[in-house]
């Protein structure tokens, strides 16, 4: 085991001291969250010092062996001030600059982000708190690279976001990690324009608590997001059970961490058609699950309107009876207006059949757009963007889909991926 996580850790840090930058992303299992005893639920790690300083210490010589340019961590634990010490001296002394953030309503973990000065200068750092029933947050990095890393551009920048979604634990939730990445990227995009940025690479990194065969990850991919780990290993959106990440607390194995990358040379449609896409695609979900045809399923959204089509009220009862409003975790008054809008493609104030076929039932994602058409071509403005080299997870066996149970640094793997400035032309945003 130790030969084979020297030649990961070797490969990261080689690639990096060349041409390369690498980010890693991490759930380190907070020890307010760790259970030690199966029988007694109760029991956490946070009540034994000697054995969440021995597991984080040992978290720490990971990371500092792999080097990574960028490491984002989740579940830490910035409720402890001598573990936020610990992090924060050994990182620091090793060269990062380091920015933690705590989840809302004193929850006790929250999120770090560490960049290292050798590769990035930090422009700016904000905090988006999404004050929601999960109290979940996300960091925002705005950095720059600098020599010799920057070789293409002397002022080449990246976007770094860092979050940890809400865990489903009930169908009602769905819709709020939705939201979450919703409210991500409302934030990112009006960051870009506040500051009148050029196109530049945004890279997410986090705990999406969501496999490839979820909304969250169709979203994503339908603003031009890549997970770089899949494109490194040329997996398509269909292959979903080629590795894992995570064993939950329930003992399901699934593949819930990504680090995200969106080039500037991606076609990406505007954000409200994408999230109204990604809501009609659980809205038909839950329709196709009680096994509705298209018929069926138009008869449901009429409710009681004799004529042929859905009127607004019909449409905000379907969303009721679907569980998608009705409940604090529910869709918002703009959000179910915003929808309406979308299906209403005429806006003569109703849907009819055709208008329902076309924007829910039958509407498809843009996620497929990653060959040739989905990139910007020609004698465009050049910029500067990533290629992904490589990525890798420890353990190298969730790679293969099986988690060792002598693993227990967290009950997530660590994801590196190593990326290689490269250039290109710029895009633009696509109705």
């Amino acid at each position: 085991m130790k030969g084979r996580i020297s030649k990961i850790g070797s490969y990261a840090i080689s690639s990096s001291t060349r041409d390369c930058i690498s980010c890693t992303t991490f759930n380190i299992l907070a020890p307010i969250y760790k259970r030690l005893s199966r029988n007694d639920q109760s029991i956490r790690e946070s009540d034994n010092r000697a054995y969440w300083m021995g597991r984080n210490h040992r978290i720490l010589d990971w990371l500092l062996y792999e080097r990574s340019s960028i490491i984002c961590l989740q579940e830490f634990w910035v409720g402890n001030e001598e573990l936020v010490r610990l992090y924060e001296k050994r990182l620091g002394d090793a060269g990062y600059l380091c920015y933690k953030l705590g989840r809302t309503n004193n929850r006790g973990d929250g999120l770090l982000t560490a960049v290292h000065k050798d590769y990035f200068r930090v422009v700016r750092s904000r905090d988006l708190l999404f004050n929601d029933c999960g109290d979940r947050v996300a960091q925002l990095l705005h950095v720059e690279l600098v020599p010799p890393y920057s070789q293409y551009d002397a002022h080449q920048q990246v976007l770094i976001v860092n979050t940890h979604l809400l865990f489903p634990h009930d169908s009602t939730l769905s819709i709020v990690r939705l939201q979450q990445v919703y409210k991500i990227l409302q934030y990112v995009e009006s960051y870009q324009q506040e500051v009148n940025l050029s196109p530049m690479p945004i890279i997410l990194c986090g705990d999406w608590n969501g496999s490839k065969r979820g909304h969250v990850y169709k979203f994503l991919r339908s603003q031009g997001f890549v997970s770089s780990y899949d494109s490194a290993h040329r997996y398509t959106d269909s292959e979903s059970q080629k590795w894992i990440s995570h064993r939950n607390h329930r003992g399901n194995i699934c593949a819930v961490d990504f680090i995200w990358l969106l080039n500037p040379n991606r076609y990406r449609k505007l954000l409200k058609t994408s999230w109204s896409e990604a809501v009609f695609g659980m809205f038909r979900y839950l329709l196709r699950r009680a096994s509705l045809t298209s018929e069926d399923a138009f008869a449901f959204l009429k409710t009681d309107n004799d004529g042929d089509y859905i009127t607004f009220l019909g449409f905000c009862e379907t969303l009721r009876q679907l569980n998608l409003t009705g409940h604090c975790n529910g869709l918002t008054k703009k959000e179910i207006k915003d929808l309406w809008i979308q299906a209403d493609i005429d806006g003569n104030g109703i849907v009819d059949y055709k208008e329902f076929q076309q924007r829910i039932w039958n509407q498809t994602w843009s996620e497929q757009r990653d060959a040739e058409d989905g990139e910007a071509k020609g004698n465009q403005e050049q910029t500067v963007g990533f290629s992904v080299k490589n990525a890798v997870l420890f353990p190298p066996e969730v790679e293969k889909g099986v988690w060792p149970e002598n693993y227990s640094l967290s009950d997530h793997a660590r994801l590196t991926v190593v990326f290689s400035p490269i250039r290109m032309p710029c895009s633009q945003m696509v109705s």
